[in-house]
């Protein structure tokens, strides 16, 4: 079965996924990197869990790592439709890979673009935007990950430094091979009770790799690992904003990277959709091609009716989203919550039409089905979308009619 890039060039057909000539052309620029470059190396540096480096420059290359950041800070000044648009088209490929990209690009990238003086911004953007520095977010613990409050990582000031203690678990970009930490990140700890953001750097003293994490389920091109903080010395300048203010920070990039994420399942759903009617195309049982039996119906009919309910509330969530302020979490969360729970039920239909083949690593759709589960525990678990959803609906009901 020939399982290759699709050309039926989606962002023609549909302007709800890509309104302008600068989404069109964004999507147009991403299916050829896609298709000439993530592709085939995806299963490669998937099976032997490795980060391509070069791979990720290459994006950066391409203007792909600022995507979101405004034009006078040298990115790209996109919007998260283009957001979308892009995590959709690598998770096709590559979730892995994506993921990896989805940490730096919007967890560091755009929450460090938001947020940062324009010193910071003047000093730390070129390289991160380049490539030349890999980034990352620090937030889950090996003790609190959903619950945000219950983190024990403590930053204290001291004249012209502060001392940052804690450990930080599950971080994607933590490390880049099995002894080498990522180069920057965006680190949240508790000053005076409360959560403030550091810019951590590698070879600041006091930070190391405490162990990089092997043997996952999923997304095995994306490095996680544990980062320890000893008596870490940051420098003062290195607080992003004010002391204590973090947690609005946090939140307000949370949406953009429930929106990305989101978008991953779609990726992940439109390769195993496509996977399933190729193979119910060619294959025969009893007879008769596998597409002509009422099962296998079901199975592609339901998937691409949920696939498309997904992918067009995510775009519409994606359209109505403002990257420099909150206000949208409800949709946010539950287009993260409807969309992952789309891409892993595909995945697994797509295991079921291919039957022995589609347990075989040839046939992708086993790979993806293992990189679904994560979007349904990353980025907030889907009983954290539900309490969100729950407390902003009860709260304000009208959202419902917006």
């Amino acid at each position: 079965m020939n399982d290759r890039t699709s050309d039926t060039q989606w962002w023609k057909e549909f302007p709800l996924h890509a309104p302008t000539e600068e989404h069109r052309l964004l999507a147009r620029t991403v299916e050829a990197f896609v298709r000439d470059e993530v592709e085939p190396q995806a299963q490669v540096f998937n099976r032997e869990e490795r980060f391509n480096r070069a791979l990720f420059q290459r994006a950066g290359e391409l203007g792909l790592l600022g995507l979101t950041v405004p034009a006078e800070d040298g990115g790209s000044g996109l919007d998260a439709t283009a957001a979308v648009i892009v995590h959709e088209a690598l998770s096709w490929s590559d979730p892995g890979f994506c993921l990896a990209y989805l940490a730096h690009a919007v967890l560091f990238v755009h929450n460090f673009s938001t947020n940062a003086s324009v010193a910071q911004k003047c000093r730390v953007l070129p390289k991160v935007l380049s490539g030349e520095w890999i980034g990352g977010m620090c937030m889950t613990e090996p003790e609190a990950g959903t619950d945000v409050l219950g983190m024990r990582s403590t930053a204290e000031r001291r004249g012209d430094h502060y001392i940052l203690n804690g450990r930080k678990m599950f971080i994607t970009n933590g490390a880049v091979d099995d002894s080498t930490l990522g180069d920057v990140f965006l680190v949240y700890a508790k000053t005076g009770g409360k959560i403030s953001t550091f810019l951590v750097e590698k070879g600041f003293p006091g930070f190391s790799l405490g162990q990089r994490l092997h043997d996952k389920l999923g997304m095995r091109s994306s490095m996680t690992a544990e980062l320890v903080f000893e008596n870490c010395i940051v420098p003062a300048e290195n607080l992003i904003g004010n002391e204590g203010e973090s947690l609005h920070h946090m939140m307000r990039n949370l949406e953009i990277e429930r929106v990305a994420l989101a978008a991953m399942s779609l990726g992940i759903a439109m390769r195993c959709l496509e996977t399933m009617v190729r193979y119910a195309n060619e294959r025969h049982a009893f007879g008769v091609p596998l597409r002509d039996h009422g099962q296998i119906q079901r199975y592609i009919g339901d998937s691409f009716a949920e696939f498309r309910a997904a992918r067009s509330y995510v775009y519409d969530v994606a359209r109505r989203l403002d990257l420099r302020s909150l206000g949208n979490r409800a949709d946010a969360d539950a287009a993260k919550l409807f969309a992952a729970r789309v891409g892993k039920d595909i995945a697994d239909r797509a295991i079921q039409v291919l039957g022995g083949y589609g347990y075989m690593g040839e046939y992708v759709v086993e790979r993806l089905w293992r990189d679904a589960k994560l979007i349904e525990i990353g980025g907030g678990t889907l009983e954290a979308h539900q309490k969100n959803i729950t407390k902003d609906l009860c709260r304000d009901p009208e959202w419902i009619r917006r």
